[in-house]
């Protein structure tokens, strides 16, 4: 071990060797005392903030705003299920920040339950996690990305081809698994460039509907009435809670990155702080400006409402519109790949999962084994 520090820099110091650190690509470094890989601490406030927007922003808001009018009956309604929606995350989320205070690893919810409850649910909850959780969510969100992505070239045809829209989604996983597995730089830098993308177009249409309500063309008979025909059915407003919920799903994935943060206890409160309430304010400003330019039927007659929405307002630019749902489902998955790797991480390094095809509680430090798809 002596011998691999000093051929890694020269001097005593506990580093990898260079060929490693490029082949790491530059993220992570070695345990104090050699016993494995850690990754480094560099993940800044506005990564974070980008990781955790970008994760939310995915083509739910582009979808869900037809199922939660279906389900409450009436606009103000709708707006409110918005609202309190992006209340529950911002609680779940300062939940989270508390318990990544207390508990500083990587990993979420795992590394919690392990701490708290011990071994054998954290080895359940991983191995749901990996074969379950994740890939259902990862195979959702690259369907549809896939679905928007093949759109254009299928004018007028209302039943995509089922093998050319599983082809493309293939290619997303596989590339993107690629890019996570080559560097956490460029999968972060990927992200970022997402988040924004996501970001601009929100902030179209929020400033579309503002242009069509300034010309007076606006729907605004939806306002005045605005909670007229409101469900009073438990059923009927539960399954609107989990339209919209589903759009915010992604608030607790900078936890996923908690050693890779930098000043955490601070970074991780802020990020929190500033992107679930933009998150919020997008989603509701979004939903106003489908009410302005739409109808109640417009809307629940749509398949996806913002492509409508474009087709009123952006006309011979309305196909700007798919392909922001495009790069926003792509950095979702982005976004899930990343986070996701940081938990075969921890649980490799506690032993839970294999490390290069060994058992990882079987000899030598976890943590140096982990998979590739979790290396910098």
């Amino acid at each position: 071990e002596r011998g691999n520090t000093s051929r890694g820099s020269g001097r005593g110091r506990s580093r990898l060797p260079a060929e490693q650190r490029s082949r790491h690509g530059g993220v992570a470094e070695r345990e104090p005392g050699g016993r494995g890989l850690r990754l480094r601490r560099e993940i800044g406030l506005w990564s974070a903030v980008s990781l955790t927007a970008g994760c939310m922003v995915g083509s739910g808001i582009f979808m869900s705003p037809q199922g939660v009018l279906v389900y409450m009956g009436s606009p103000g309604a709708s707006l409110v299920v918005w609202a309190v929606c992006g209340l529950l995350a911002m609680m779940g989320a300062l939940c989270y920040a508390e318990l990544g205070a207390l508990v500083p690893k990587s990993g979420g919810e795992y590394a919690y339950i392990l701490q708290i409850f011990g071994s054998l649910p954290a080895f359940l909850v991983i191995y749901t996690f990996v074969l379950l959780v994740r890939p259902a969510a990862i195979a959702a969100i690259s369907l549809s990305f896939a679905e928007y992505a093949v759109a254009p070239f299928y004018p007028g045809c209302s039943l995509l081809p089922q093998a050319v829209l599983k082809a493309v989604a293939a290619i997303c996983i596989l590339s993107l698994m690629l890019v996570n597995g080559r560097s956490s730089r460029l999968a972060t830098m990927l992200t970022n460039v997402c988040t924004v993308a996501k970001v601009f177009s929100l902030l179209v249409i929020v400033g579309g509907g503002a242009v069509v309500l300034g010309q007076g063309r606006g729907y605004t008979d939806a306002f005045l009435f605005a909670f007229h025909n409101t469900t009073q059915q438990p059923g009927r407003i539960g399954m609107a809670f989990y339209q919209g919920l589903w759009s915010f799903d992604g608030w607790n994935n900078v936890n996923y990155v908690m050693e890779e943060l930098k000043n955490p206890k601070q970074n991780l409160v802020w990020a929190l702080l500033i992107a679930i309430p933009l998150v919020t304010s997008l989603y509701l400003l979004v939903n106003i400006s489908y009410l302005l330019v739409l109808s109640s039927n417009e809307i629940l007659s749509s398949n996806a409402v913002a492509v409508s929405w474009g087709n009123q307002v952006l006309g011979a630019w309305a196909w700007l519109v798919p392909l922001a749902v495009t790069l926003s489902t792509f950095g979702s998955v982005n976004g899930i790949f990343f986070g996701g790797s940081r938990v075969c991480y921890v649980a490799a390094r506690e032993g839970h999962m294999v490390r290069d095809g060994v058992p990882a509680g079987r000899g030598g430090g976890a943590a140096g084994g982990h998979w590739k798809d979790c290396r910098g």
